[in-house]
C-alpha cells in the first residue's frame, strides 16, 4: 500500500536507499552504490511537506519516493526499492502516486534525472512514457541540479533529464 510517509518511517529509509543501490554494482557502478543516503533530517523535509511516500508491505516499507516542484513540473527526486521487491509494479505505482500529486497541483507533467544506461533507470522510464530532454529544453532549476550531479561526479557514467507531460 502506498501513502504518505510518516514520520517514524524516515530512519528506516537510509538503510533501504543502501540496499537499493547495491544492484549498481553489477554494472560497475560500485560509488554509486556506496553512495551516502538522504540523511533523516534531509528526508525530514520532504515528509513534513507531504511529498514522500512510502509502499508499506505489511509493516515493512519496501520503497520510497521523494518529489518537489521543479520549472512548473512534478520532479521525482528520488525513488527506491528493496531489491527482494523488484519487478513488482512498485516503481511504477510510486512514479503514478507523483504524477497525480502533480496533476492536483496543476504542474505540467513530472522530471527526473537518471542514468541513460541502465536497464532500470532511462530503459525503464521510457517505458513509463518519459523522453529525454535536450539541454535547451530544460528549465533553470533543472539545469541547476544537472549541474549539481555534474559537480557530484555523477555524469562519470551518462546521465540524462527526462519528462512525462502530463496525461
Amino acid at each position: 500500500m502506498i501513502r504518505l510517509a510518516a514520520p517514524a518511517d524516515l530512519s528506516v529509509l537510509p538503510d533501504l536507499e543502501r540496499a537499493a543501490g547495491e544492484p549498481f554494482r553489477t554494472v560497475g557502478m560500485a560509488e554509486i552504490a556506496d553512495d551516502a543516503p538522504p540523511s533523516v533530517e534531509d528526508l525530514a523535509v520532504f515528509q513534513s511537506a507531504g511529498r514522500c511516500w512510502v509502499w508499506d508491505d505489511d509493516g515493512t516499507i519496501a520503497a520510497y519516493v521523494l518529489a518537489e516542484e521543479v520549472d512548473g513540473f512534478g520532479h521525482v527526486e528520488q525513488v527506491s526499492l528493496l531489491p527482494s521487491h523488484a519487478r513488482r509494479g512498485l516503481g511504477r505505482a510510486l512514479i503514478e502516486t507523483v504524477g497525480a500529486w502533480a496533476a492536483e497541483r496543476g504542474l505540467a507533467g513530472l522530471t527526473l534525472t537518471t542514468f541513460a544506461d541502465v536497464p532500470w533507470n532511462a530503459p525503464y522510464y521510457e517505458r513509463l512514457g518519459f523522453r529525454v530532454l535536450a539541454d535547451e529544453e530544460q528549465g533553470p532549476a533543472l539545469r541547476e541540479i544537472r549541474r549539481t550531479e555534474i559537480a557530484r561526479g555523477l555524469d562519470r557514467w551518462p546521465r540524462v533529464a527526462m519528462v512525462r507531460p502530463s496525461l
